[in-house]
């Protein structure tokens, strides 16, 4: 592996994009990217700059001058591509969710064993999510006994069209909360360090939408409401820790605020502030006032990712473990939703 670590992009969609800026970012090299086809492989090879197009996933995969690989395909094709990395000893970010069905999730994140294989969820990497999670650990909160909030978009409202993510084998009739929803319980679950361990789920839309009400291991209860037909909502993902002495709220669409309320109302600590923690200061990369947004969280997941590839492993880098997780929490408001009960969501 050389000083400068070489990636390889299967998928050159809006995410395929985002990776192969994060890739420079990193520090990184885009030598390889494979779209469907040979000639949009190309095409994308020179859309993201990367040296060359790769004829398939595969062949990029089994490339000399591919260190890591980035799996940003339709749902479907995540295991296969995924296995063949692991299997050539190339260290793997792959899309979520990392499989369609609970199994192959199981099976990909036992087969990743020790080697290091990543999942994006990015929204861990805003400054004020970690600044969350290090004051509930610090005791802040105090004991956490409401997890609530929502993940609204839009982008399937008014008739607009699920593309691939419509169809059956890709997410079909839980494709929302198996998209974002996801995120939504990696957020909650990451920042207040509870398990959901009991749930009742609702879906409805055709997939688009989903309510969950659920119990954690630590005592807490909570609701989320998963949405990809809220009219006026972009990319609305909100959360609230509510503890006996302070809540701590977070909405993505404004990011560089931290809401903690208190008994004397809200108080805004805003990114950079030095009330953040050394914690929230390491992704803190701008001066106050000059926003980070989504591009810049994961830039800083892929960051992370090669630095584990080198051998220092950052707190909190989310795993084939993570994914598997949200794979399990899936499988939950399925079986939830088709029976109309609660069901128990294994840890």
């Amino acid at each position: 592996m050389t000083s400068t670590l070489r990636a390889g992009i299967v998928g050159a969609g809006f995410i395929g994009t985002v990776h192969a800026h994060a890739v420079r970012a990193a520090g990184g090299e885009v030598t390889r990217v494979a779209a469907s086809t040979p000639g949009r492989s190309a095409d994308a090879a020179a859309r993201l700059g990367a040296r060359a197009g790769a004829a398939t996933g595969e062949e990029l995969i089994d490339a000399d001058d591919v260190d890591v690989v980035h799996v940003c395909t339709p749902n479907s094709l995540h295991v296969p591509l995924a296995r063949r990395a692991l299997a050539a000893g190339k260290p793997v970010i792959c899309e979520k969710p990392l499989a369609t069905t609970l199994d192959d999730a199981r099976t990909l994140a036992d087969e990743a064993g020790s080697q290091v294989a990543t999942v994006p969820f990015a929204y861990r990497f805003y400054a004020a999510v970690r600044e969350i999670r290090a004051r509930v650990a610090d005791g802040g909160a105090g004991a956490l006994h409401l997890l609530h909030g929502a993940y609204l978009q839009d982008w399937q409202a008014a008739g607009g069209p699920a593309g691939w993510r419509g169809q059956a084998g890709e997410g079909g009739a839980y494709r929302a909360f198996a998209d974002i929803g996801v995120h939504w319980c990696d957020l909650v679950e990451f920042t207040s360090g509870h398990r959901i361990t009991r749930l009742l789920a609702a879906t409805a839309g055709g997939g688009t939408a989903s309510t969950v009400t659920f119990e954690t291991d630590a005592g807490a209860t909570g609701s989320t409401v998963i949405s990809q037909t809220s009219l006026g909502r972009r990319n609305s993902l909100r959360i609230s820790l509510d503890g006996e002495r302070a809540a701590y709220r977070f909405d993505q669409e404004d990011p560089e605020t931290l809401l903690v309320g208190g008994t004397d109302g809200d108080l805004a600590v805003h990114r950079g502030s030095p009330a953040f923690s050394a914690a929230a200061a390491r992704y803190s990369l701008l001066p106050p006032g000059h926003p980070q947004g989504y591009q810049g969280c994961f830039d800083a997941f892929v960051t992370d990712t090669y630095a584990a590839i080198r051998g220092d492993a950052p707190d909190g880098l989310p795993t084939f473990a993570d994914g598997l997780r949200a794979a399990v929490l899936t499988d939950a408001v399925i079986r939830s939703s088709e029976s109309e009960a609660w069901v128990d969501v294994p840890r």
